[in-house]
């Protein structure tokens, strides 16, 4: 699972923060910062977060399966 943070809607509310600190963090001007590596175990608590973000500023999107046919990044 993916998390995606829209820094423009976000308005420092640290309600992610509070519930998944070991992925989500602020920068300087309070809004969200994704840090933490996303693993399968944080997919509960992911799912509250984005579910009290007072903005919706937080949203989940599955990560592709390989051979699902969505480019992956290569490596040079």
């Amino acid at each position: 699972m993916r998390v995606i943070a829209d820094r423009r809607r976000c308005v420092g509310a640290g309600q992610c923060s509070l519930v998944l600190p070991e992925i989500f963090d602020s920068d300087d001007e309070g809004l969200v910062l994704v840090t933490g590596e996303v693993t399968e175990a944080h997919n509960v608590g992911l799912r509250h977060a984005v579910r009290i973000c007072p903005v919706g500023a937080l949203s989940l999107r599955p990560d592709p399966s390989p051979g699902s046919g969505t480019p992956q990044a290569a490596g040079r």
